[in-house]
């Protein structure tokens, strides 16, 4: 079958795009309310590769005019003159910023091209007190309130969560650059800034005035990313096409797509969004495959565990307050928060009467990718002859069969890479429950009964596995330990077998050492 469809993988000029005629999922009417709402600052946080900057350029097209290209779109129909207003979008997404050079070199070349546009006279040195003369030239020569669109305002931020003297630096220079935002305020029209976090102590939020965090507003929830309507509504051929190479049913693929792609949710209403960049490319080749999670590795959250001896268990599922997912703090760092404004974690549920939400994986694909990705830091899952079979594994767990999935174990433990301690027990369960929840086992690190702490609890149709772990100990005693605290008394009347298992770890060796089986 043809494809008559364009998909704009990665554009984010909405002109190129509309040019193209290509594919656009129609977002205008989020327009109309922010120039209605009476706001003046906004800020919106999402994760990478999920339309903030193709938004971003959407509102500068708008306030620049270009009608043509809104033929069709909700906001041609809006009461609005349509009247030009000058546009400085500041593009930070383009460097990596790992000397305080190059966000000085970036700043520097934004400035040089608004005066250079604008007929403006570059008469200082310093980048704060030449953004603010341009602001009030550029308003001053056009008569007309200036738009600042600021794309990805914390990637010098991100970029440096471990390098402090970096980090310090580029957090005063952008709030020093930030802060005219309140002193030129009545030069200004609007200001739009978009990032991945919101961190806590910048001066850019606690300058500016009354600043629209519209990251959590139910108004704004789907302004990026695409609903399940706007997927049947928008993406009809491309269902039709992979229905046809996998020789599946429309309502199937549509299936398949909900749980590899669907799933995030950043507001109390139940909003579910499709990522949208693993959508496009999924209907473009046709292909059900990892795209985002290809895009870019998640190598800041891996620093991020090890740095803090996260147990990931306790980000599954994790109950937490708005508060602790807004922000971001250098002096104490939340990984909760990091988790789920990059995208890895999303909310699953809200508690109106707690006020609380429950996080976890949005869908298989970051479920797959990202867990695949940490998995080789704990256990030996790269080398060619290591004896591990996934069918066989879950097989052997299901049928009981203890002996071959320890022994199977073992040799993952083996020879784990030299980046991850493992003179830490968390850093056990963690591989463990990786394995478990790509392996599709229902599994439970520190399982909590009335007695204690299970270490690893594991059920399959037929059994309840309970496991306690030591490191550098003895398996008796872990045993003696499930035996003492009656961990298994909960489980008594379940019907299921009860295998309790008791397991040494040696740092030393680095694998399982062995264990005893009751």
């Amino acid at each position: 079958m043809a494809q008559t469809v364009r998909y704009p993988i990665g554009e984010q000029s909405f002109a190129k795009l509309r040019e193209r005629d290509s594919l656009y999922v129609d977002k205008t009417h989020f327009i109309e309310k922010i120039i209605e709402s009476g706001g003046k600052d906004y800020f919106l946080g999402r994760p990478r590769r999920f339309g903030k900057s193709l938004f971003l350029d959407t509102l500068k097209c708008f306030f620049e005019g270009k009608r043509h290209l809104f033929k069709g779109l909700y906001a041609d129909s809006i009461d609005w003159n349509w009247e030009p207003h000058p546009v400085l979008k500041l593009d930070l997404n383009t460097e990596k910023y790992k000397t305080p050079e190059a966000l000085d070199q970036a700043i520097s070349y934004h400035l040089d091209m608004w005066e250079k546009t604008y007929g403006v006279a570059g008469d200082y040195d310093n980048l704060t007190i030449r953004f603010r003369n341009i602001i009030r030239s550029i308003y001053e020569k056009t008569g007309k309130g200036v738009v600042i669109l600021v794309d990805e305002y914390d990637k010098p931020l991100v970029n440096n969560l471990h390098d402090r003297e970096n980090f310090e630096y580029c957090r005063d220079q952008l709030a020093a650059l930030y802060s005219n935002f309140k002193s030129s305020a009545e030069y200004i029209r609007l200001v739009f800034l978009t990032g991945v976090s919101r961190f806590a102590h910048l001066s850019v939020f606690s300058g500016l005035n009354n600043i629209q965090d519209i990251s959590f507003d139910d108004q704004y929830a789907d302004i990026c990313g695409i609903t399940e309507d706007e997927l049947k509504k928008n993406f009809s051929e491309g269902i039709r096409n992979l229905a046809t190479r996998y020789k599946k049913n429309e309502d199937e693929i549509i299936d398949r797509l909900r749980t590899f792609y669907d799933g995030y949710r950043f507001t109390d209403e139940e909003v579910y969004l499709y990522n949208p960049f693993s959508l496009l490319n999924a209907m473009e080749n046709r292909k059900f495959e990892k795209y985002w999670i290809a895009s870019g590795t998640p190598t800041l959250l891996m620093e991020e565990m090890k740095r803090f001896n996260v147990n990931l268990d306790s980000l599954l599922g994790a109950k937490c307050s708005r508060e602790s997912l807004s922000g971001l703090d250098l002096d104490n760092p939340k990984p909760l928060a990091l988790f789920f404004q990059t995208g890895y974690l999303t909310i699953k549920d809200y508690d109106f009467e707690e006020n609380l939400y429950t996080l976890g994986l949005p869908n298989e694909e970051v479920k797959s990718g990202f867990l695949g990705y940490l998995l080789p830091y704990y256990l030996n899952t790269n080398g060619e002859d290591t004896p591990f079979l996934v069918s066989e594994f879950v097989r052997e767990f299901r049928e009981g069969d203890v002996e071959g999935f320890m022994c199977r174990l073992q040799s993952l433990f083996s020879s784990i890479s030299y980046r991850m301690r493992m003179d830490q027990e968390i850093n056990v369960h963690n591989g463990l429950l990786m394995l478990m929840l790509l392996l599709g086992l229902r599994v439970q690190t520190e399982f909590c009964t009335s007695a204690g702490r299970i270490d690893l609890f594991v059920a399959t149709e037929r059994f309840y596995y309970i496991i306690e772990l030591k490191l550098d100990g003895t398996a008796r005693h872990a045993l003696d330990q499930i035996e003492s605290k009656g961990y298994a008394l909960p489980f008594a009347v379940s019907g299921r077998k009860i295998i309790k298992i008791g397991v040494n770890f040696s740092t030393k060796t680095r694998t399982i050492e062995d264990w005893i089986v009751d």
